[in-house]
């Protein structure tokens, strides 16, 4: 290969989910402070959880950015430069903005901090992107509604500048995530990291002098989802993005549980692995589009990366997501002597099922639940409480992190 298969950046909502992505397989993750994001309902990160996160990930040579891509008003100058600095001081490896002044502020308070543009920005065309490299930016992502096609000319007119697209995961109605639909509807804005997400409600056609009657655009009794987007799922086409020039493929999804990331980022690290090996016979596993099928997602599309228009980019017909699978829990730790696996519950699970487990290095390994013990031994019949650290028989051995789950029944939250 002419050069290495592109960077692999994960969602990292919290620490925790900062821990399962970079196990799983992730080269970067991208987090958020508790201010100056676009995820204010992610966990995100206190400064002191940022620095055990950094440490973690810069142990086992990944990479953390930091998301400070808000469209800033007046009030949030004051506090961004000491904010800045301590990004700097703690040794994250770039931050991704949006805003002009605030890449100015990075500029001159943290001028050592790698600058990486955010889709928010909205990046088009390859002059855009050479007027940012001129401001010190050495990643861009673009915008989501660019083509493949349109991606390859930019890399050919403007090869100094990395490019990074969205590969999986939710979309946005609003070009690129810049919507006012969430102010004006809720007070809560989404160019400030508060969006509520109008754009998975139902919607119905009323008529002016008709108020009360309510006329599907739909054949749908709720009404429609008119703006509802499906979700982002490109794992097919690696090549294509490799051979267009895309430096980094990023994975939506810091709200999303840790079954989510997990499974995900593995996926997408398997795949990448494939690349590596053979670009020019690139095939993706149909087991690797199995597993994506057993996270919450909505229905799968490519978005525009082949049309413009990309029909299938919305999804009418309803909001709700697919779910194959339960997350019931996660390994912390395994008992080689006693045979017992002990498991942090997070969904309710019995003795007697059947059950996968999913293990860091892309495994999947099916077995029963043959008891389950409290911490001092004691049998119980489920394990009802979330976060309740259990003993579980009749898993094999398998190391930290490994994800345990069901045939869906209760429904991940």
């Amino acid at each position: 290969m002419d050069r290495p298969v592109p960077e692999l950046v994960a969602p990292a909502g919290d620490l925790e989910k900062l821990k399962f992505a970079v196990v799983y397989g992730a080269d970067a993750v991208y987090l958020g402070g508790k201010e100056f994001g676009l995820r204010a309902r992610a966990g995100n990160f206190t400064l002191e959880e940022m620095a055990l996160g950094v440490g973690f990930a810069h142990r086992r040579g990944k990479r953390v950015y930091v998301t400070v891509n808000i469209f800033a008003r007046n009030r949030h100058l004051d506090g961004l430069p000491a904010y800045l600095r301590e990004l700097a001081r703690l040794g994250v490896d770039g931050v991704i903005v949006a805003d002009p002044g605030v890449l100015e502020l990075v500029r001159e308070e943290a001028p050592g901090l790698e600058i990486h543009l955010s889709t928010q920005a909205n990046t088009t065309n390859w002059r855009s992107l050479r007027f940012w490299a001129r401001q010190g930016v050495k990643r861009v992502v673009l915008a989501r509604e660019l083509t493949l096609e349109e991606i390859a000319e930019i890399h050919r007119l403007v090869p100094g500048v990395e490019l990074e697209v969205f590969v999986h995961g939710a979309m946005c109605i609003s070009y690129s995530g810049r919507c006012l639909l969430s102010s004006v509807m809720t007070g809560r804005s989404a160019n400030l990291g508060e969006c509520a997400q109008p754009c998975r409600w139902s919607y119905a056609l009323v008529e002016e002098k008709r108020p009360g009657q309510f006329f599907p655009v739909e054949e749908d009794e709720r009404g429609t989802y008119v703006f509802n987007s499906s979700d982002l799922c490109m794992v097919e086409h690696l090549d294509r993005l490799y051979a267009a020039g895309v430096r980094a493929l990023k994975i939506e999804g810091r709200v999303k549980s840790i079954h989510y990331v997990a499974t995900v980022t593995g996926v997408y690290r398997r795949a990448l692995d494939l690349l590596a090996r053979d670009p020019e016979n690139y095939r993706c596993l149909p087991e690797l589009l199995q597993e994506l099928e057993k996270v919450s997602h909505r229905p799968y599309t490519t978005g525009f990366f082949f049309s413009e228009r990309a029909e299938m980019s919305v999804n009418p017909v309803s909001s709700v997501y697919r779910r194959a699978y339960d997350f019931t829990g996660f390994v912390r730790y395994y008992d080689h002597r006693a045979g017992l696996a002990l498991v942090e519950q997070r969904g309710v699970f019995a003795a007697g099922e059947e059950a996968e487990v999913l293990t860091p290095a892309g495994e999947v390994i099916s077995c029963r639940v043959e008891e389950i013990l409290d911490p001092d031994g004691r049998p119980m019949e489920r394990a009802p409480h979330p976060r309740q650290w259990v003993w579980v028989g009749g898993m094999p051995p398998v190391p930290p992190y490994s994800i345990l789950r069901r045939p869906a029944g209760g429904g991940e939250k």
